[in-house]
């Protein structure tokens, strides 16, 4: 700030001579001599009208006025420093290391997601941990990560919930000797009474549901290969996303397209109290991709 307004100088000259109470000391901290520090401070207190400062031979003291200047002074400086030093670091690029959880499959979508962000922030190293399908929150809120990519429902009030993508057709995993097997697709209303593998806690109630809407419940399991597991045993069916069943593909469980359920949705999210950086910026790279 310059004209009639204040010097940055000119405070900084200030908050240094308060710490120092000493010009020369002052001085050697802002590499300016100490006849430079007694014309900044002059010039600061010509701009306020009243001395900041009481200088004798002997000893250098705030005044009155001084102290409460140093008070109201110091919450704000600090503030513009650290204002300063984050478009500093937005400058030079998101650097550290960003731990990113998944389910089930790391799809294209991500995994371009994941090569943009490093192609753009190359001083950022990625972390990519898979987590159970039965705990779709957990690692994120015990910060095991810094954000995740999970299948909706997300209805988490200390999770904040990005980007959503890859909407795609349901599928259900049966057994080859499943009456199912045969047949080309299946409406919703035909799992009716069929036993849908659902996942265990942690995972919230509402979230199972919504992967297992049965009135028949099936067994509930940790995690996805427990499930195609207790599928191809002819235990139960499980509903599954169109990628994540070509991912998976095997040969004792045949998946079979279903109409009339809501598509299988993906969406990132993170803990409110965990947003830094390098989550916005692969938030901006996961929203981008396909966009």
């Amino acid at each position: 700030m310059s004209g009639n307004g204040l010097e940055i100088r000119e405070l900084e000259c200030f908050l240094v001579l308060a710490e120092e109470l000493h010009f020369g000391r002052a001085g050697e901290r802002l590499y300016v001599s100490q006849s430079r520090v007694s014309q900044l401070l002059a010039a600061l207190e010509r701009r306020i009208g009243a001395r900041l400062l009481e200088r004798t031979s002997r000893r250098v003291a705030l005044t009155t006025l001084g102290e409460r200047f140093l008070a109201e002074l110091r919450p704000s400086y600090d503030e513009l420093a650290s204002v300063v030093g984050r478009a500093r670091a937005a400058a030079r690029g998101v650097e550290g290391t960003l731990r990113i959880g998944f389910q089930g499959t790391a799809d294209d979508r991500l995994m371009r997601a994941i090569a943009a962000f490093q192609e753009r922030h190359p001083g950022c190293a990625t972390e990519i941990v898979e987590i159970p399908f039965s705990d779709p929150f957990g690692a994120v809120r015990e910060k095991a990560v810094d954000a995740a990519i999970v299948l909706l429902p997300v209805a988490e009030p200390d999770l904040a919930l990005g980007p959503v993508f890859s909407s795609e057709r349901q599928t259900v995993a049966v057994s080859v000797r499943h009456a199912f097997a045969g047949r080309e697709s299946l409406a919703a209303a035909e799992l009716a009474g069929v036993p849908l593998i659902a996942a265990t806690a942690p995972a919230p109630a509402y979230w199972r549901e919504a992967h297992a809407p049965s009135a028949a419940p099936g067994p509930a399991v940790r995690t996805l290969q427990e499930g195609l597991t207790l599928v191809a045993a002819d235990r139960g069916a499980m509903l599954l996303c169109r990628p994540t069943a070509e991912y998976h593909g095997r040969k004792d469980v045949v998946f079979v397209p279903v109409d009339g359920l809501p598509d299988s949705v993906l969406g990132m999210v993170w803990h409110r109290d965990g947003e830094t950086e390098r989550v916005r910026e692969f938030a901006r790279a996961v929203g981008a991709d396909g966009a």
